[in-house]
């Protein structure tokens, strides 16, 4: 069996094809800028009024090019979907001065930009230039999705989906949506809409993540321990035992010092730790379904897991595959693994 696993972040794309008549360390792997990275400067390029389709995707730095674009006094026209890129709520989007169009609506008078998070004409072309062909079975996106509720901040929403996930403690694998994704999530189903045809695993990066560091072999021998994604964005903390997610925090990485790291991760093992403490902090929240007290070491990943070692924690950096980069891509094939064996 062939799998395509591809973890799509804010800086980059990290891309494994992994064929499981080999090892894993063996596979095909590719850390490729991000796609909200390449349509920002593709947007910052144009000199002129630009029309941009396509599907819902990661924002962040799209956004800002878009703003940048605005100010120079250029008009900017998106379609429904594209535009919820920007904000979900629509009205906010119309507010900063973009025009929103039906989806279907041309322009052909103006430049034009479709938006995606994943384009295997991309990766399969990079790929052939090596005589390597983009062959596979099944196939796993991973991306952030806050999901959307009218009326609801996207940091609470998010956190009432975990809470609804954890109620009863659950291994990461279970995260993954397969083929078929709640509608509010909102990135996701626009990846859905890309990958027509193909049956895609779909997964929060942070939980592809998560579960990847799970991969990890040292990992396998663990009762109780904490894994973290601490990424340039967003820093995820899950309290493990016997291999189920009994607790989790998310923050914003820029404002978690190592002594505000240490104390979060030690009120997430003890249960003390509140979704109102952690959002009223600026992150995005907290759920404990069960603490579990003393913990063996915390299992990090991410490209700012170096902020640990100025903590007290026993530390161990999991790398499966033998490349921390590939974690989240190893966190999709594990579950794709797990829903093949059922």
């Amino acid at each position: 069996m062939k799998i395509l696993a591809v973890d799509v972040g804010v800086g980059t794309q990290d891309i494994m094809l992994y064929d499981t008549n080999d090892e894993i360390e063996n596979s095909v792997k590719m850390v490729l800028p991000s796609p909200t990275s390449i349509f920002e400067k593709r947007i910052r390029r144009y000199r002129n009024d630009l029309f941009i389709n396509g599907q819902t995707m990661g924002g962040g730095p799209i956004n800002n090019a878009i703003k940048n674009h605005l100010e120079k006094g250029y008009r900017v026209v998106m379609t429904q979907s594209a535009a919820k890129t920007v904000r979900d709520d629509l009205d906010r989007v119309r507010s900063l001065g973009i025009e929103i169009v039906p989806d279907g609506e041309k322009h052909p008078d103006i430049g034009k930009i479709e938006l995606k998070d994943v384009d295997l004409e991309a990766i399969w072309e990079a790929l052939s230039k090596f005589d390597v062909e983009l062959d596979f079975d099944h196939i796993g996106i991973a991306v952030q999705d806050h999901g959307f509720m009218e009326g609801v901040g996207d940091r609470n929403f998010r956190f009432m989906k975990i809470r609804e996930k954890l109620e009863v403690p659950k291994s990461p694998e279970e995260f993954a949506y397969f083929n078929e994704v709640p509608e509010y999530f909102t990135r996701m189903n626009g990846v859905l809409k890309t990958l027509k045809g193909y049956e895609p695993t779909l997964m929060d990066s942070k939980f592809a993540s998560i579960c990847g560091a799970t991969c990890d072999d040292i990992v396998n021998g663990l009762d109780k321990f904490v894994a973290m994604d601490i990424g340039n964005g967003h820093t995820l903390a899950a309290s493990f035992e016997n291999g189920k997610i009994m607790g989790v925090f998310e923050h914003h990485t820029r404002t978690l010092d190592p002594f505000r790291m240490e104390y979060f991760v030690k009120k997430l093992a003890d249960g003390t730790i509140s979704h109102k403490e952690v959002h009223d902090d600026g992150g995005h929240g907290a759920w404990v379904a069960r603490p579990i007290g003393n913990f063996e070491c915390v299992v990090a990943t991410g490209p700012r897991r170096g902020i640990l070692q100025k903590t007290d924690f026993k530390v161990h950096y999991a790398a499966p595959a033998g490349d921390v980069m590939m974690t989240g891509p190893a966190g999709l094939i594990k579950a794709i693994m797990s829903e093949y064996k059922h």
